[in-house]
């Protein structure tokens, strides 16, 4: 939307807080990315620790942890401990959502020993990993074996659990579906500390459908086993500029990986990787990627990126410049494109430090960046982290494929926010209907991008100040996010939790589907042991009745059960 036809808003007045965001920059850069770039160190010896380690010694160390963890739940007094969650202090989650529910009364169970890769099996073609490791750690392990997880998420930090618990996509998702999707196996320890081992066709499948998007509600994930691909050494990449209104712009994204003669399965016709980068309501970037041998990249003529290199551009800035050039094509090591968000952490790096996009701060300091998300939200007060959800937006929309453009077109008339991340992922038809699940009959819409087993979706990410805020308007945060709430309720989408969220618990439950994860939270009793789904993401302090109501509820579910 340009400036001209923006909607006339009054100024906003500004306060206190305002002048320590714009000068935040200072904080970030003398005590942020130092002691982000520690830890950073910390942690990658710590992995070198755990690689030298003999798969065996991992496995006899992750047994004696699990059985510390039961031992531990059994500890726990239902009439007076709280409810359980782990030991993890409120700001090291990577996710923008106050984790509220650890400020009230809790029994806290440590799971911080649980971050070994505990088996990489070819035979299998299985990762057997803790929820602590993540994305920057597997990818170390597995890539030098010319072996990836199917769908590995961007950003170096997000683990395992998170990514399991919650929510998880990659540019691969259009081929495997979400990261929770190419999960072999869990192992979980319930509530009465009982260790079960979860898949698709044991006695606890209805387990294993259940945990996505659980948020950690059903039981505490020790480990789990992970589906594996053979990659090849180099990402062919192939940057595509597309110009024209919304709906052109999501028809071009749609086109490039989507077949308009519905032959999705094809892989000749189908890249390994998409996404795309919407930078304005007229200009895109469509990025499709097939894996490459070294001995195809590094043939003559061929160009090689080095995306991974701390001087260099921010990838997003990088792709931009094919709207100038023109369609361009160049192979990039394949750790290093999936990774490539992590130095900007998408554009948001803009924001936190306006100038670390340029190329003097990028050549003295750009080896320290990211700034751990955990760090700044550390080094924020209350008053900060409700000017964020205030002034700034971080959120995924799900949507189905076919109303991308809708969404875009909302995004642009009600936040303003560019540029905007697309990412294809199938939602598939399971045996169950699970609390994200595809729009009932699609398989017989024959719509572009789907199939007879699944229903294509995409992620539009809106990360970043909305234009009203950057114009020094009024801009109602809350608001807004309540209208994309509502919005995304009646076109069959969805809202990951790790995001602020402003549903009530009527609307939650109108957007996810409770059926199934009600039973498991039943049947493997959750209920009064762990938190619900709702009350663990809802915004806000919980209280003290909350708390005891929550305990409460087995009680009152086994005397009804009983009547």
């Amino acid at each position: 939307m340009s400036d001209l036809e923006a909607p006339l808003r009054p100024k906003r007045k500004k306060v206190w807080v305002d002048y320590f965001v714009q000068f935040r920059w200072i904080l970030v850069i003398f005590v942020v990315l130092p002691i982000s770039f520690t830890l950073y160190f910390l942690t990658y010896l710590g992995d070198v620790k755990s690689e030298m380690k003999s798969y065996k010694q991992r496995q006899k160390e992750h047994d004696e942890n699990v059985k510390k963890v039961v031992k531990r739940l059994k500890e726990r007094n239902p009439s007076k401990d709280g409810l359980v969650c782990t030991a993890r202090k409120p700001w090291i989650a990577v996710g923008m959502r106050n984790v509220d529910y650890k400020r009230a009364r809790h029994f806290e169970v440590d799971l911080s020993a649980f971050r070994n890769i505990l088996e990489i099996d070819r035979e299998r073609m299985v990762a057997r990993v803790e929820p602590l490791v993540n994305m920057g750690q597997i990818s170390r392990a597995s890539v030098p074996m010319n072996l990836s997880l199917a769908v590995v998420a961007e950003l170096d930090d997000l683990t395992v659990g998170g990514l399991i618990n919650g929510y998880g996509i990659e540019g691969s998702s259009h081929i495997y579906g979400l990261f929770s999707d190419t999960v072999v196996a869990y192992e979980i320890v319930l509530a009465d500390g009982q260790v079960v081992r979860a898949t698709k066709d044991n006695e606890y499948s209805d387990l294993f459908y259940a945990v996505p998007w659980s948020q950690g509600t059903l039981g505490l994930l020790v480990s789990a086993e992970i589906k594996l691909i053979p990659v090849k050494e180099y990402m062919r990449l192939t940057y595509k500029p597309v110009v024209g209104n919304l709906k052109e712009l999501a028809q071009g994204y749609i086109d490039s990986f989507a077949p308009r003669d519905g032959d999705q399965d094809n892989p000749s016709k189908v890249p390994d990787f998409v996404e795309t980068m919407i930078y304005n309501s007229t200009e895109g970037v469509m990025m499709t990627g097939r894996y490459a041998s070294k001995e195809e990249a590094k043939k003559k003529g061929n160009v090689i990126n080095n995306v991974g290199w701390w001087f260099k551009p921010w990838f997003y800035q990088h792709a931009q410049t094919a709207l100038k050039k023109g369609e361009f094509v160049e192979y990039i090591p394949t750790r290093e494109y999936y990774h490539r968000h992590t130095r900007c952490l998408y554009w948001e790096g803009k924001l936190i430090l306006p100038f670390a996009d340029q190329w003097w701060f990028r050549f003295l300091l750009g080896w320290m960046m990211p700034p751990k998300v955990s760090l700044l939200k550390a080094t924020q007060g209350e008053a900060i982290r409700n000017y964020y959800h205030e002034m700034h937006v971080i959120q995924d929309m799900l949507v189905p494929l076919y109303k991308v453009g809708d969404a875009l077109e909302w995004v642009d008339r009600e936040m303003e926010v560019y540029p905007i991340w697309l990412c294809p992922h199938r939602l598939f038809k399971l045996p169950v209907k699970t609390m994200v699940y595809p729009e009932p009959g699609f398989e017989h819409q024959h719509r572009q991008g789907d199939t007879s087993y699944a229903q294509m979706y995409t992620d539009v990410g809106v990360y970043y100040s909305p234009g009203p805020v950057l114009r020094g308007e009024v801009f109602d945060g809350a608001e807004a996010v309540r209208r994309m709430e509502d919005w995304l309720i009646e076109n069959h989408g969805f809202q990951p939790q790790y995001a602020v969220s402003e549903l009530n618990e009527k609307k939650f439950w109108r957007m996810f589907d409770a059926d199934l994860y009600e039973h498991a939270r039943k049947k493997y009793g959750a209920v009064g042991t762990f938190m619900s789904v709702y009350y663990k993401s809802k915004k806000g302090r919980k209280t003290e009745k909350e708390v005891q109501e929550a305990e409460q509820a087995h009680l009152e579910t086994a005397y009804a059960e009983a009547g």
